[in-house]
């Protein structure tokens, strides 16, 4: 048992007037080792659930179970020490930068949790490394001297440096050019395949998570709509239209054959598949017209 979701309801002004419900009933599992996508557009909930991952914002209703502990039941919960072992980062984290120097910046999550000096220097380096930054090059450098992306890295290498089980990153992505995006996207990667953590990513891009992740949920209006491994989810093309949501460009693509009367698959995000799929279909009707 590893992190569970229990009927998670939110309401923003609950009891009042113009009382919201954000969260409704949500039940969900993420298994230690997973790569899961939250994907659904702007104002669906996906933000509002992983701030209830740790402690950032109370349900209304539900439970929020993390190793077998209950994080809003009865029992006295160490915040500090959730908050170290589930790792959010929020959109554009650069934001929340504020050393002098990067050093500074990557090294204050464990100073505050009082680890010592040697320790916090070795984390600090491990962290940049993960990120695919060079310590010696970069470590007494303002952090807002450097690139955007290169900005977003050290405030994800913050995040590292506390060395959590699970990274909750929401929206990571935004407002990147695509260099600095793909960058990120193969960090992110990295993380999951080499370093074994738990990823929670949040999105609305449904081409860059498509390749990331081992099952996606969708959420809509404060509800898990549908949930299944990427091929699964994009076999319901024209419900995710329907929702809002944008398709891979290579998705587009085979819903669009289909619509044509083509016989292809419509659960394919990559160019390999679809160029096997578009194969396959080019054989059987040459076959026919013979």
């Amino acid at each position: 048992m590893f992190l569970i979701i229990k009927d998670l309801t939110c309401f923003y002004m609950g009891g009042g007037p113009f009382e919201v419900k954000a969260l409704d009933r949500i039940n969900l599992e993420v298994n230690q080792g997973e790569f899961l996508g939250l994907i659904g557009r702007t104002g669906s909930g996906k933000t509002t659930l992983v701030q209830h991952f740790n402690g950032l914002l109370r349900p209304s209703g539900g439970r929020v179970i993390f190793r077998g502990k209950d994080l809003y039941g009865q029992e006295k919960v160490n915040w500090r020490e959730i908050r170290q072992k589930i790792g959010l980062i929020f959109q554009h984290p650069e934001d929340q930068l504020f050393g002098e120097t990067v050093y500074e910046d990557v090294a204050f999550g464990p100073r505050k949790l009082g680890i010592e000096d040697n320790i916090t220097d070795k984390r600090v380096k491990e962290a940049l490394k993960l990120v695919n930054l060079n310590f010696e090059e970069i470590k007494d450098r303002s952090p807002f001297t450097l690139s955007r992306g290169e900005m977003r890295r050290v405030a994800i290498a913050g995040v590292l440096s506390m060395e959590p089980e699970v990274l909750v990153m929401d929206e990571p992505t935004a407002g990147l050019d695509p260099r600095g995006r793909q960058e990120l996207l193969e960090q992110v990667r990295y993380l999951h395949q080499e370093k074994g953590l738990t990823i929670i990513f949040v999105s609305h891009n449904m081409g860059e998570i498509a390749q990331l992740a081992d099952r996606l949920v969708v959420m809509e209006e404060g509800k898990i709509v549908l949930e299944g491994t990427p091929a699964e989810i994009f076999s319901e093309g024209e419900r995710l239209l329907a929702l809002g949501l944008e398709l891979p460009q290579i998705t587009r693509l085979m819903l669009s054959l289909k619509r044509q009367g083509r016989d292809v698959k419509t659960d394919i995000f990559t160019v390999e598949k679809a160029r096997e799929e578009i194969m396959k279909m080019s054989k059987d009707k040459w076959g026919e017209s013979c």
